[in-house]
């Protein structure tokens, strides 16, 4: 989602996407014009008199709107640095915390596989919002009646706080409740087993929240229900690939040198573009002397304009900062190689920095393919080493 950055906590960045900038007037609007209802369910539940009448006249509802809005959001961001501070004491980095129209959500560039750091990772973050409600509540416990306006926005933070760790408990993975669910199965599953367990659960989940927002006419949990299922189907089948690329050597899937129709850096864009059509590539690495020194694709050879292509030569377009994978690596991590850096093919290199093959996102998916359909059809859960059971 497109998003800037506003700052950052204990070194974690803290971005807000432009959605959050549409939705977050709409929130204050929202809580503003309920004013009168949410002071009569504070007033039942606390046991206390706040002044609906006073609170809900005049610009006193826009100010509480804005003010209770500020406050959960902030709330939202403490959530997640509470997933951060625990998966960053187990060793792992959090890219940034971002804010978007649903909420939060702290992007770490590799989740926990060990069944013990994802369930503590994972409740983390609903320890501190009850940790803020908790709060929240003992300071609207303090503040004088004749502040009702700090009253009723530290009594909506309570209640929303506490809310907020209830519902992200909910088995609905990849939420907070969904990574316990599969914390819990993968004490004596694998972890891609546990996952598509996980994700099947988090599926039902969505449909039956989706159900509830269409039939209740709740947009939000409308919305909810499809990043939940859409989150679960992805994560679901990025567990099976990593499950099957892992510990698959990428001298196994790549072309090898020799069999590699490289061009040369004199290559004209135009024969280079002919070379495509004819062998249906779009991409080559570029060699002289014998030596890798770039890779040309089709975007490159996109940026000449037809009529100019013969004068254009491949050393003028080519890329020479180039990705590689060592030939000793696994296939996995030539995957993640290619997605982090939006490439559709990498160099393999020996342990001398030589240049031994060129490994594609097509070699890599032919091999999934080939891994999948050779493994047995209801394979067993492979048991963890009892030092990881309960």
């Amino acid at each position: 989602m497109p998003s800037f950055r506003v700052g950052s906590i204990a070194g974690i960045p803290i971005k807000l996407g432009l959605s959050f900038l549409l939705v977050l007037p709409l929130l204050a609007w929202l809580i503003a014009s309920q004013v009168g209802q949410l002071v009569a369910l504070m007033n039942g539940t606390f046991g206390t008199a706040l002044p609906g009448a006073a609170l809900s006249t005049g610009t006193m509802p826009y100010f509480l709107g804005i003010a209770a809005a500020l406050g959960l959001f902030a709330g939202v961001v403490l959530h997640e640095l509470g997933h951060s501070a625990v998966a960053m004491r187990f060793g792992y980095d959090i890219d940034a915390i971002t804010l978007w129209f649903l909420g939060g959500i702290a992007q770490m560039a590799e989740m926990p596989e060990d069944w013990r750091q994802e369930f503590a990772v994972a409740v983390a973050g609903p320890v501190v919002s009850v940790a803020l409600g908790i709060i929240s509540f003992g300071a609207f416990l303090v503040v004088p009646a004749s502040l009702p306006g700090v009253r009723f926005v530290v009594a909506y933070l309570a209640l929303l706080n506490i809310a907020l760790a209830a519902f992200n408990l909910l088995p609905g993975f990849p939420m907070d409740g969904g990574r316990v669910l599969r914390a819990l199965l993968a004490r004596n599953r694998t972890h891609a087993r546990a996952t598509q367990i996980a994700a099947e659960v988090g599926k039902g989940f969505a449909f039956l929240l989706g159900l509830a927002g269409l039939f209740g006419g709740d947009v939000f949990f409308i919305a909810i229900a499809f990043f939940i299922y859409i989150s679960a189907a992805g994560e679901a089948q990025q567990a099976v690939t990593k499950a099957a690329l892992q510990g698959v050597l990428v001298e196994r899937v790549m072309t090898p040198a020799e069999d590699i129709d490289a061009v040369t850096p004199e290559t004209s864009v135009a024969d280079l573009v002919d070379r495509m059509l004819t062998e249906r590539h779009t991409g080559y690495p570029v060699m002289e002397d014998g030596d890798l020194v770039g890779m040309v694709t089709l975007s490159d050879a996109q940026t000449v304009r037809e009529v100019e292509r013969d004068a254009y030569r491949v050393g003028e377009v080519m890329s020479r900062d180039l990705y590689t994978i060592p030939e000793d690596s696994d296939a996995m991590t030539a995957l993640s190689t290619m997605q982090s850096n939006g490439v559709g093919r990498l160099p393999v290199l020996d342990l001398r920095g030589e240049f031994v093959g060129l490994v594609s996102r097509t070699d890599l998916m032919t091999a999934l393919t080939i891994l999948q359909s050779s493994a047995p059809s209801t394979a067993p859960d492979a048991p963890r080493s009892p030092d990881e059971s309960l």
